[in-house]
C-alpha cells in the first residue's frame, strides 16, 4: 500500500499524473512500483506511436509529422493491441443459427445423462506409434561380410517395401472399465 504523503514531492510530473489517473478511477491502494510500470508502459506506447507516425509521414512525402499521421499511428496501435467483441446483433444471430440444431440424444442409463461418446471428450484422443519389427538378417552374414560391406547399399535395398518402417497407430479410449 502506498502512503500518499511519503515521497510525493520527489515524484516526476508524469508519475504524479499517473497517480491522479489511478485516484480518478477509484484505485486507492497499490504497490509503489505500479506507478513506475505504468509510466514505462506510457512512454513505450508514445515512442512507438511517434515512430510509426514519422514512418507514415515519410511515406506520404511530408516534411513533418502532422496530426493526421499521429491519429493514424495511434489508431493502428489500438487496433493491433485491443480487439472489440462483435456487436450484440451479430452474437444474437450466431446464437439463433446455432440453436436451430437440436441437441443430440443422450445415452440412457443410470446417473447423469450424457450425449453419445463420439460427441464428447471421452472418446479416444491419442495414439501410440508402434514400429514394425525388422526382419532378422540372413544367417549367412558373418562379421567378415559386415566389415567388407559396401557403405552405400544398392538401390534395391533402399526401396525394399518390407524394410521401410511405417508405424502402426493404435488408439485407446480414456474411459476405464469400472469393476465392483
Amino acid at each position: 500500500m502506498v502512503d500518499k504523503e511519503e515521497g510525493e514531492e520527489n515524484l516526476p510530473r508524469v508519475a504524479k499524473i499517473m497517480k491522479s489517473l489511478l485516484n480518478s478511477i477509484g484505485v486507492q491502494e497499490y504497490e509503489p512500483h505500479v506507478i513506475h510500470q505504468f509510466v514505462e508502459l506510457w512512454y513505450r506506447f508514445i515512442v512507438d506511436a511517434l515512430t510509426d507516425a514519422q514512418v507514415y509521414s515519410e511515406h506520404a512525402g511530408k516534411p513533418t509529422v502532422d496530426c493526421d499521421d499521429l491519429k493514424l499511428a495511434i489508431q493502428t496501435k489500438v487496433n493491433a493491441s485491443f480487439s472489440q467483441p462483435p456487436p450484440r446483433e451479430v452474437l444474437l444471430e450466431l446464437a439463433r443459427i446455432r440453436n436451430k440444431n437440436p441437441l443430440s440424444k443422450s445415452i440412457a442409463g443410470s446417473g447423469i445423462p450424457l450425449p453419445p461418446e463420439e460427441d464428447t471428450l471421452i472418446s479416444p484422443n491419442y495414439q501410440f506409434a508402434i514400429p514394425k519389427k525388422h526382419r532378422p538378417q540372413a544367417a549367412e552374414e558373418t562379421e567378415e561380410d559386415d566389415v567388407g560391406a559396401d557403405e552405400n547399399p544398392p538401390q534395391e535395398q533402399k526401396t525394399d517395401p518390407q524394410r521401410q518402417q511405417t508405424p502402426l497407430r493404435v488408439s485407446f479410449p480414456l474411459v476405464g472399465k469400472r469393476g465392483g
